[in-house]
This record gives C-alpha cells, sequence and structure tokens, in this order.
C-alpha cells in the first residue's frame, strides 16, 4: 500500500517538507510506502466552474499548464493522502487550495472514500484554521480523516526549524502510525460511502 503525501508550500524543503518527511519515515517503519509530490512555485490556476472536466471526462482539469493534472493522475494509484501546507494569514497556501479544489473536481472518483490527514506548519499562529479548511473537502469525499495525539500541526519558521519542534514531530509520528493501522485494518479498501443503489439527492436552499 502507498499515500501519496502532497508538500503544498512553495519551498521544497521548507518545514512543511520536514514534517511530511517525520510521517514518511514513520510510515516507512509500519511498512507502508510513500510518494511525496511537491506543488512547486510556478503559477498555479485557481478553478474557474467551467465544467469543461465533466464534460471532457477522463478525470483531468482542462487547464493542463501547471502541477494539478500531474498530481491528480496519482491518486488512483495512492492508497491514502496527507496534504501538508504553511500558513498564510491563517489560511492554507492559496496555490495548494487551487490545486485541490481542481483535482477533487475533476478527477475526486479516484481518491474518495480513502483516508486522508492535513497537516499545518506555521511559525506562530493561524495553524488550526489552516488544518480545518484543509479537511473540510475530504470530509465532502468521503474520505475518513486520520487523528494523531493533537492537531496535525508542527512549529517553526526558518527551514529546519520544524526539526526542534518536539512535540510536533511526535504528533506526525503518531499520525502516521494511525494512517498504516487504518489501512491495515481496512486492507486498503476505500470506504463505501453512499448506498451504491441510492442516487445522489442534490438540494439547495431555495427548494
Amino acid at each position: 500500500m502507498k499515500v501519496l503525501l502532497i508538500n503544498g508550500s512553495p519551498h521544497q524543503q521548507g518545514n512543511t517538507a520536514l514534517a511530511l518527511a517525520e510521517i514518511a519515515r514513520q510510515l516507512d517503519k509500519d511498512g507502508i510506502g510513500s510518494e511525496t509530490v511537491w506543488i512547486g512555485h510556478e503559477p498555479v490556476r485557481g478553478c474557474i466552474a467551467c465544467g469543461g472536466c465533466a464534460r471532457k471526462g477522463g478525470g483531468a482539469c482542462v487547464f493542463d499548464d501547471d502541477i494539478c493534472n500531474r498530481i491528480s493522475e496519482r491518486f488512483a494509484g495512492a492508497d491514502a493522502l496527507v496534504v501538508g501546507s504553511p500558513v498564510y494569514y491563517g489560511q492554507p497556501n492559496g496555490a495548494l487550495l487551487s490545486v485541490i479544489q481542481r483535482a477533487f473536481y475533476s478527477n475526486g472518483g479516484a481518491i474518495a472514500g480513502k483516508p486522508a490527514a492535513a497537516v499545518a506548519v506555521c511559525r506562530r499562529g493561524g495553524a488550526t484554521a489552516t488544518f480545518e479548511t484543509l479537511t473540510i473537502p475530504f470530509q465532502m469525499m468521503n474520505m475518513p480523516v486520520v487523528t494523531s495525539q493533537y492537531w496535525n500541526i508542527v512549529y517553526g519558521r526558518s527551514p529546519g526549524q520544524a526539526a526542534l519542534d518536539a512535540e510536533g514531530m511526535q504528533t506526525m509520528r503518531t499520525l502516521a502510525d494511525n494512517l498504516a493501522w487504518l489501512l491495515k485494518a481496512t486492507g486498503g479498501k476505500p470506504a463505501p460511502g453512499r448506498d451504491p443503489g441510492e442516487a445522489w439527492a442534490p438540494t439547495h436552499f431555495i427548494r
């Protein structure tokens, strides 16, 4: 089994990378493979709600000039997902949010029902809001949210400082252990979600 880890920081070797690397090392000890993908620092498009991905089919966003499709094409081969982000103004990196929104909308069927976890890395504050924002899409995709001994938060400002956050690193290892346990307990089988015999009944507040 394999876990896909997304480094949502523009800094490839920053503190977010350190947090995810700690998870990857612990997963390896637990007998679970992993792959880390960096979103990079090139421009990322936001979703424009054109619906082109649904009309075109194939599980890809119609905008194919950034990292989004390179990430979502890995969904099918992953048994679980971990998304890490730095904290910017109490929120995740905007580029990462754009990638997640477009990837889930265009190719969500390939990741739906698989366990997921979010990791927030910050200098001082805003981590809980970032953590909550990152977990909301998982809940909409029937993805079991994997917990740890505390919120999945690591502290550090300058590159390398996250390694000094002893509790944060322990939280990452506990998260990895819980994720490995869940994958082994379920045999990597995604959550069933809605009864396949029951059609989706979307409504809004007007009707």
